[in-house]
């Protein structure tokens, strides 16, 4: 197979968060740079945009859920790759939350990523850092902003479902709820409607979205009565399997019409929708990012630096798992990691510009 040859623009931004600093200073705790891996595995970002192209060309829903993923994870005790460990016998992971539960996807992308940089670059690159990566090439994928990630990060050691319950923000959240999380871990009222554009690709279950349009939330807004007889039509209950658009127009494209949609009342979710009356100037941003797709793009591209920067592990903090899906053994640290023997074959790499 020839080679793929792909530019990627970079967006330069410095990754700027306050608790990103109190974690580079604690014991262990190391700074997060641009060329962490230049050197030990400089391969890194050809697998990755490999792997991911391939997964959102087959699926192209698989670009919301690798985003997703990295924000799942990011907000339940930093961007530690906790999100990806499985149950076990003796423990119970975040995948089990509420929030999580047959709701994420793409495990198995991150997988595939793994075990081709374990071919590469045996224990080198972290499952934290692969997620952060993937998300921004899941992005460029979907037609989005690029930004320069920031490597170093090392994968936890546990997780904590009680936190991924209370932490990630739910749908059916109002406005003024939506903000207090958000400034929680950091994010301004202009970054959390940036973040909020995430939603301008992807799909959503009934189960978020029949409670507000069957009344058991609040929600006094003027939904487009059109878009609402579909929503109806569409999920008569929440057990319903259908999957719903997030942005009816160009769910498959990372654009700004997420943002024209709510303006004209059409919002799958309810937090979306209160995003629009319940939170104070965020009007004026949905506003201003229907209009300049441009604008948008560059601020969803700094936010998405500060989320990576979110409480990282460091130094000689955590792990690298040799398995996204597992600590490690006792033993692992002594051992090159076992390579699965499906990856004996060449991976025909997309070449970037990415450093």
């Amino acid at each position: 197979m020839g080679m793929l040859m792909m530019n990627l623009v970079l967006i330069n931004v410095t990754p700027v968060n306050a608790a990103a600093k109190k974690e580079s200073s604690s014991p262990g705790a190391a700074a997060l740079t641009h060329d962490f891996y230049s050197q030990s595995c400089p391969k890194l970002h050809n697998i990755v945009r490999t792997v991911v192209k391939k997964a959102v060309a087959r699926d192209p829903r698989m670009a919301a859920s690798l985003l997703r993923l990295e924000f799942h994870d990011c907000f339940v005790n930093g961007c530690d790759g906790s999100v990806l460990l499985d149950n076990t016998a003796n423990f119970t992971g975040e995948k089990s939350a509420a929030p999580n539960k047959d709701s994420l996807r793409g495990f198995h992308v991150v997988d595939e990523i793994k075990e081709w940089l374990e071919r590469e670059c045996p224990q080198t690159v972290s499952c934290a850092d692969i997620l952060a990566i993937a998300a921004r090439d899941s992005v460029v994928e979907a037609g989005g902003p690029g930004w320069r990630v920031v490597f170093g990060r090392r994968d936890s050691l546990t997780a904590n479902i009680t936190l991924a319950d209370e932490d990630l923000p739910s749908a059916l959240y109002s406005g003024s709820q939506l903000v207090s999380n958000f400034e929680s871990k950091g994010f301004n009222l202009r970054q959390m409607v940036a973040l909020s554009g995430g939603h301008t690709i992807g799909f959503a279950r009934c189960v978020p979205i029949a409670p507000s349009i069957y009344g058991r939330v609040t929600d006094d807004h003027s939904m487009n009565p059109a878009y609402l007889t579909f929503l109806e039509k569409s999920c008569p209950n929440a057990s319903a399997t259908t999957l719903i658009p997030l942005d009816d127009d160009t769910p498959a494209k990372f654009d700004s019409s997420y943002y024209t949609n709510l303006l004209g009342g059409n919002g799958a979710l309810h937090s979306d929708r209160d995003i629009v009356d319940s939170a104070g100037t965020a009007l004026d941003h949905v506003q201003h990012f229907a209009k300049n797709q441009d604008s948008f793009f560059d601020e969803f591209a700094k936010a998405m630096v500060v989320m990576s920067n979110i409480q990282p592990l460091t130094g000689s903090q955590g792990e690298i798992r040799t398995n996204c899906r597992f600590v490690n053994p006792p033993c692992t640290a002594s051992k090159a990691a076992t390579v699965s023997p499906s990856l004996g074959r060449k991976l025909p790499l997309v070449q970037t510009s990415a450093p």
